[in-house]
């Protein structure tokens, strides 16, 4: 059994990095284990355009701790008024890698999001002729469709109708939580890829509601039925490359999660290698891991590999992760897996 593997150093297709003291206090955790990640723009207000997204990366980087290499790809947040020129000006400047696109209410600070796709067509196509990639929050958010149901009707109803007229729009369905999702990628081999969580291959839905809420497994999309989990193992252990790592590593303060109504998100950006290297080994993939984590996504958007590495080191007694991470807006959660974890990063 290997007691280590060396991999090309991964990064991170789908980060909450927030603003401000968070932003300070989470961004190490990233960057300790990261080279790049894409960075989502539902701050408040969102950032819908290139100077806004500018101005956001420049105080990513003056968080970064002296000694730290790391790189922000910046993304907007699309709304119905988003101009098809900022957009195209912006990736053209190298600025943007995609725009995130939020029905309106799906998540958390994404009452800006899309209601009328017709009003963003046009952002659409112009995206579709410079090769810009689309990420999205795959969920409707009708009152009448179940929580646990809204991912598959989005592919339905808005992912697939969108896409069939934009021919060649490329689309990353993020943190996909169910079997529908794994099944429609599969499907569509053509300019779809998309993004798989850590806490999704590790939590079903009985991880946050048996024995009492756990509101440190409260996400969105919310975690589903175990067959769904299993999926999603699959997909992300089979070496295709369709598949790769978005954390969706999302602060939130023990407050804001501990409360009669508390915020949606898993923090897992501290522990996430140890704990992918703990799913993969499980499955009998650890050879497939520096694909998810390291190669499939730079292959997806059309950027080079990092030249760099990433040792992780599977050691006899459980490695003790750091509950919490403290921060000046007070304590935020560590992921808890459940389970004893053997891995750490060298």
């Amino acid at each position: 059994m290997s007691t280590s593997i060396t991999l090309t150093r991964p990064d991170d297709w789908h980060l909450h990095l927030r603003d401000g003291a968070m932003l300070s206090a989470v961004l190490p955790e990233t960057a300790r284990d990261f080279a790049r990640a894409i960075i989502m723009p539902n701050l408040v207000p969102p950032v819908v355009t290139g100077a806004q997204a500018a101005a956001y990366r420049d105080r990513i980087m003056a968080a970064l701790p002296e000694g730290m290499a790391f790189e922000p790809l910046m993304t907007l947040y699309l709304t119905e008024d988003t101009d098809p020129a900022d957009v195209a000006a912006a990736h053209a400047s190298g600025l943007i890698k995609a725009v995130k696109l939020y029905p309106a209410g799906a998540t958390t600070n994404s009452a800006s999001g899309v209601r009328d796709f017709d009003k963003v067509r046009g952002v659409l196509e112009k995206m579709a002729e410079i090769g810009l990639t689309l990420c999205v929050h795959g969920e409707v958010t009708d009152n009448d469709i179940d929580i646990f149901d809204r991912e598959a009707v989005f592919i339905d109803r808005v992912l697939d109708p969108v896409r069939r007229a934009t021919p060649g729009l490329r689309v990353v369905m993020e943190h996909i939580t169910t079997r529908d999702g794994v099944e429609y990628v599969r499907a569509n081999d053509r300019d779809l890829g998309a993004t798989i969580t850590t806490h999704h291959l590790i939590i079903n839905r009985n991880h946050i509601l048996v024995g009492g809420i756990k509101p440190h497994y409260y996400c969105l999309p919310v975690a589903k039925r175990e067959e769904h989990r299993l999926a999603l193992r699959d997909a992300a252990t089979s070496g295709d490359e369709r598949f790769f790592l978005g954390t969706d590593s999302a602060p939130h303060t023990d407050a804001n999660k501990e409360t009669a109504c508390g915020c949606a998100g898993c923090f897992t950006a501290t522990n996430t290698m140890p704990l992918l290297a703990h799913v993969f080994e499980e499955e009998g993939a650890l050879d497939k891991l520096e694909g998810f984590a390291s190669k499939h996504g730079p292959a997806f958007y059309r950027l080079a590999e990092n030249s760099d590495t990433l040792t992780l080191v599977k050691q006899n007694a459980p490695v003790a992760f750091p509950a919490k991470i403290d921060t000046a807006d007070g304590p935020v959660t560590v992921f808890d897996p459940g389970f004893p974890v053997f891995w750490k990063t060298a």
